[in-house]
Parts: C-alpha cells; structure tokens; sequence
C-alpha cells in the first residue's frame, strides 16, 4: 500500500483507543509504536548477531557499544532477545515484557521514549485493558526496510504527524509548520544553488534550531532527494519542546540520519551545537515569546563576550525573542570564504519595524542591512498558520550573495498569493497552491521587479534605502519676556539653552544631506512659532533678532528659533514593508456617491409606498 494507505491503517488504531483517551492524545500511543513497530523491524535481520556479539562481549568486560553498532549496521541496537512477535506470546506479562524490550535499546533510542513519557502511556494502556490489543495492533503492521524505505517511511511518518497536529491545532503552531510554507522556504533557499547540489556525491548540512516535529529539516532532504538522489545533506537541530524534540529524533532515526545531530534544550542558554556552523538553515521561531527565563544567560554572553559571541549586535525587548534567533543563525553560518551560508526564518512583522534608533531592535537591522546579508524578505498571506491568522514574513539572509543581490533587498508582496483551504485548521484558512510557490520562487530566483496592474508585487532596494538618522531639533528656552535665555556655564556659554518642552525629533533619510533637510523641512515652519507664554511678535519685536554674537555662534543652517543638538544624533534602520507596496485608490466622485444614495432611497420609498397600499 502507498504512503497515505499505510498512513490511514497505523491511525486506524485510534478506533481501538477513541472513548478511553481524547482525540488530541491519540498521537501520544500511535507514533511511539510506529517508532517501536519500525525499529524492530528494521533490526530483526541483524539481531541474532547482536545478541551473539553482546554475549561475547559481556563476557570478557568489554564496552559492547561499538561492536554492537557494527553488527547492526544501523546508529542504534536492541540487546533484549524479545521483539514485538514475541511479546504476542505472553499476554499476562505484556506491560513488564515491553517495559524490558524497550530498556534493551541503545541510549538515544531510549531517550525518544522517555520524551515521549511512554512508560506512562503503557501504565495508562494497562488501566484501560488496551495494552496487548494496541501491541498487537502495531506487530502486525509490515515496516521492513524491505518492504518500506527509510524515505517512504519518513513520508508516513510525517502524514501521523500531520494528522495529530490537525487534530490538536490548539497548540499545533509551535511545532508544525505548514508543508506548502516549507516548502516555499526550501525552494528559496536551494534556487541559486541547483547547479552545485546536481553535483554528484556532493554533502551538504542543514540547520533548524527550531525544530519542532522536523518538518522543516524532512522538506530540505525531500528536496535534494528529487533533484539529486546521490545528494548528501546531513541535518542539525534542536527543540525545547519534549514531545516535539521525540517526534523529531524519532522522524530523523526513521530516515537513517544520526540522531546524536538532533539535540535537546533551550537554543539560547544551552546550544546543543556551540562550535558548529552549517550550509544551510531553516527555523520558524515561536511570534512574540518573551525571553526573561533566559535573560540573564543572553545578557552576559552580550556583555563579555560581544561580536564573538552570538548577540554582539544588540538585545531586543525581553516581550519578543524572535531577532534572538535571528543573531543565532547569523553565527551559525560558515564564513563566507569557506563557503558561506543562506538561511530562511520566518517572523512576524515586529522585526521588520519595532524600535527607534539606537534600540536593541534597529541595531540589529542594521547589523544585518550594513554587512550587505539580507537577500529578500517575502510577505506572506494571513491565515496561513494554526495558531495565529497575523501577517508573517520570510526572511532570507546570506553571507555569499550573488553578485547581481550585492548591496541590495529584494521585497516581495505574496499577501495575495493564497487559495481558500476546503477545511480550515485552527487559524489557518489559507494555502498556497503550487503556482503560487513556483512564482514566488520565479521572482526570488531572477531577482526582477514586478507588478500585478498597478500594484507593485516585486521591489528591489539599496540596503541604505531602510536606514536614517533620528536629529534631535532643540528651541530656545525663552524668559516671561519672550527673550531667549543664554547659557552661562559649560558647553552652553553664551548659547541659547534648550527648552525641553519643545523638544522634538525628526527622521532624516540617509540618503539625504541632514543640513538640506533641516533647512528645507524644520526651518519653515518653527520660525513662525511663538511660545504660547510669549508675547505677540507683535508687541514683542525684540525675540526675533537676539543680539550679533548669539547668531554669530550658530551653525550656518540653525537660527535663533530651532537649532540641531548633533550629539544626540543616531542612525536607525526599519523595513516599512506595506508602505512599498501601498496604492492609493482615490475616493469615488461625490456625484457617483450621491446618486448610489438616491438609488437606495428611491428603493425604500418604494417598498415603504406598497406597504402603505
């Protein structure tokens, strides 16, 4: 049977478990038991040699660990002489049994089940009388290698992840990412790189700190599958999340990759993979999650350790963590002369906008913008996730850009790129079907500008298109009389001393000289301005004209009315994404308007006469 055959008959077991457990807790029984199930088929041809091997070794005291490896020829081993069949045999001992058989398994496939807490799940199937009749359910299940390859069985797998997640999609956004947005992610982040990956035997590494269920890292694999069978990518990761983190080393350990690769814990305060660095990446961080559980581990690797460590470039605000994971991937990537990286990372729209200049927030931006590593930023629809119908953004970042992408951002507007679901799943209603992906990809790929009519779907930028200076413009502090006060001491001696009241700011493109820009856009309209405890400049002519030697004092473009304090001056970076793709639709004429609105009275004048008759 296909992959969704399979798939639909291992699920089947719910009907053995529906009343005793809830719909959202089937997944908690069925993918441990698939996991079971496919090990022990997978180790059934080698495992007389490896019991004969653990004997041997017990014997005479030596660590069986890498012979037994050997003789499995798989990265995990069983040393209990049971196995599923077996278990059939002894139905009154069937918790202790499995309890053994389990226990028999090498440490990192004991350490899926112990995330999974199946010994548990086993009690909890004894006091529902369900735990020989799922177990033999699952033993009669055919998942040998044989029969099933590690990809087909990596495809079922996902397809039993997929159904627990729908069915669970209170919480399914924080650990499963939907297929058709990784897939959009993979093509991106390959499409430049398909002449090299055709290569034969070439072996490449891809990275999720991230990692939920492995959604992501499965895509990437699929990818390189299709496009070039004898490709090679080795995959990293790491998950918070315990469930999430068995599903994932589970998923990898199915597709023949090397779970000791896929690590546990806080991505932040402990990484799983300190001094590694990767080809490619791929995460979807959780939307707006605070880091305070971590903070004071992230804000000592900022203080001592700076640009060598991860968060040289800045903090943002502890209520939102997701330009962390940012700066995470950023030291992940391999330097750009062995090689270089690109990743993709989807987050919500605060990165792209939250925080003025000098904030923790825009000195990342411009961290990123200023060493030329953002390639393009893709808008995505809403409704596109399970827990949340906000607008999200994919961004794509690279060390080795292209010469044709140097210096420049390519935004692309896919808001509008989507199709109805038949069936909505928690918050997502929306999909993109495979043109939508393919014209997404299309214009990442050609790096072109394009428009859809009038309204712009594809824009291209410089890097310094996003930054600007904040100026601080300062007014004179002026006495009862209306005459400006001078300073008498300091840096201010004999200069107007500021009014903090009227204090403002102004932000000045960087590709605008900040003098003009004083001159042309502030200058004008304080001059006119009065104090409201001034007198009239009618009666008061003197405030206008302050003696020769203060406007003597002043920078050529400042005068006595508004001045720029230059040591408050700082540069700041945001992405106004929708700003660049708004179209103003002018308001419908008056007349249409007025004759709609006679229409619709003329219409309940009409139904109000027949009631009347």
């Amino acid at each position: 049977m296909n992959q969704q055959a399979l798939s639909a008959f291992i699920w089947s077991v719910a009907d053995l478990l529906r009343g005793d457990y809830k719909q959202s807790d089937y997944g908690k029984i069925i993918l441990p038991f698939t996991v079971l199930r496919r090990l022990d088929c997978v180790l059934e041809s080698t495992k007389a040699a490896v019991l004969a091997e653990y004997e041997d070794k017990q014997k005479i005291g030596l660590n069986a660990d890498p012979f037994l490896l050997r003789k499995a020829r798989q990265s995990f081993y069983n040393t209990s002489p049971l196995d599923m069949k077996k278990l059939m045999g002894d139905q009154d001992h069937i918790k202790e049994n499995l309890f053994s058989y389990i226990q028999g398994f090498s440490e990192a496939v004991r350490d899926i089940f112990e995330r999974f807490e199946f010994y548990a799940q086993i009690d909890k199937l004894v006091k529902s009388g369900l735990l020989y009749q799922v177990t033999e359910r699952f033993a009669h299940v055919d998942l040998h290698p044989d029969k099933i390859s590690n990809s087909q069985m990596g495809l079922v797998f996902e397809e039993l992840i997929r159904k627990f997640a729908e069915i669970s999609n209170e919480t399914a956004g924080e650990h499963f990412t939907p297929r058709e947005v990784i897939r959009l992610m993979v093509n991106l982040l390959f499409i430049e790189d398909d002449s090299v990956l055709a290569k034969a035997g070439v072996v490449r590494t891809i990275y999720d700190p991230t990692a939920g269920t492995g959604g992501m890292l499965s895509v990437a694999g699929e990818y390189l599958e299709e496009h070039n069978p004898e490709a090679r990518l080795t995959m990293f990761g790491q998950e918070l999340n315990p469930e999430s983190y068995a599903i994932c080393k589970a998923d990898m350990l199915i597709k023949g990759q090397n779970v000791a690769n896929i690590t546990f814990g806080n991505t932040f305060s402990d990484d799983g993979h300190p001094h590694l660095k990767f080809d490619y990446m791929l995460s979807n961080p959780p939307f707006g999650v605070e880091w305070k559980k971590v903070e004071k581990e992230v804000r000592k690797e900022h203080e001592q350790q700076g640009f060598n460590g991860r968060f040289g470039a800045g903090l943002p605000r502890v209520s939102d963590g997701s330009l962390l994971f940012l700066l995470h991937l950023i030291s992940k990537m391999r330097p750009s002369n062995d090689g270089g990286s690109r990743f993709g990372i989807i987050l919500n729209g605060s990165p792209l906008f939250t925080g003025g200049a000098g904030s923790g927030e825009s000195e990342i931006r411009r961290y990123v913008l200023e060493n030329d590593l953002v390639e393009a930023i893709i808008g995505l629809p809403t409704d596109m996730f399970y827990n949340t119908g906000i607008s999200t953004y994919v961004w794509i970042l690279s060390n080795r850009k292209p010469a044709h992408r140097k210096g420049t951002v390519q935004l692309i507007d896919a808001s509008g790129f989507w199709q109805k679901m038949r069936k909505s799943l928690g918050s997502k209603r929306k999909e993109l079907s495979d043109g939508h992906i393919t014209e997404i990809t299309r214009l990442f790929g050609h790096n072109i500008e394009a428009s859809e009519g009038k309204k712009p779907i594809s824009k291209i930028f410089k890097n310094s298109d996003f930054g600007y200076r904040t100026i601080t413009v300062e007014r004179p502090l002026r006495d009862e009389n209306g005459k400006i006060i001078l300073g008498g001491k300091g840096k201010l001696k004999g200069k107007p001393q500021p009014d903090s009241s009227l204090r403002d700011t102004e932000n000045v493109p960087l590709s605008e000289d900040v003098e003009t820009y004083f001159k042309h856009e502030v200058l004008p309209h304080v001059a006119a301005i009065v104090p409201d405890n001034s007198p009239h400049p009618a009666t008061a002519p003197d405030i206008a004209l302050p003696p020769a030697s203060l406007q003597s004092s002043l920078h050529p473009c400042e005068s006595p009315d508004a001045w720029i304090d230059h040591d408050k001056t700082k540069v700041g970076y945001e992405i106004p994404f929708n700003r660049h793709f708004y179209v103003f639709e002018p308001p419908r004429e008056l007349a249409a308007i007025d004759a709609d609105l006679k229409q619709c009275t003329d219409k309940i004048l009409r139904m109000i006469a027949g009631l009347s008759a």
